[in-house]
């Protein structure tokens, strides 16, 4: 597993034995089964500490259709972007989410899928990074001590959703 952080982005990364458009199916896949981006226990928390803030902590429905598209809604998130990406010869998939929740800026989701040479063609990286991008409230002086306190809660967020994502994309 491959992990960056920086004050504002967490990231891990996973180079898997599974094709490129079979990771993209399983990352974005909607319907009436539990979804990663819904049932992640991390998500879950998350969404209960914001309603009992009294933050809106929506529990929008996963849309009924076989995958994720932009406009779509699903548990807290509004999906922003999710298709191709990519230059320069390096093109995968990209999937956006902005999170409708409590808190002092944008809390922003993203997940990509990179094809990578294999002597099959069956290797692909699965890359989930958190982006935290404080608000002008105050000048953002309530976002900058955010980025600061959420820090470790982010980092484990992002590790345990991870693996959760990596569990549904190699099964």
């Amino acid at each position: 597993m491959h992990r960056r952080s920086t004050l504002r982005t967490t990231t891990r990364a996973s180079d898997l034995p599974v094709s490129a458009e079979h990771a993209w199916r399983a990352v974005t896949a909607a319907g009436a089964a539990e979804r990663w981006y819904v049932d992640a226990a991390p998500f879950a928390v998350r969404g209960a500490i914001d309603r009992l803030t009294l933050g809106r902590g929506r529990r929008w429905p996963v849309p009924e259709h076989p995958q994720l598209r932009a406009g779509d809604t699903a548990g807290f998130w509004r999906v922003v972007a999710a298709g191709p990406h990519g230059s320069g010869g390096t093109t995968g998939h990209r999937l956006v989410l902005d999170a409708a929740v409590r808190a002092p800026g944008l809390v922003t989701w993203r997940t990509t899928v990179t094809p990578l040479t294999g002597p099959d063609g069956s290797v692909c990286r699965v890359e989930n990074s958190v982006t935290f991008t404080p608000g002008s409230f105050l000048g953002g002086l309530p976002g900058r001590a955010y980025l600061l306190t959420d820090l470790p809660a982010r980092e484990l967020l992002t590790e345990l959703v991870h693996h959760r994502v990596v569990r549904e994309v190699t099964a």
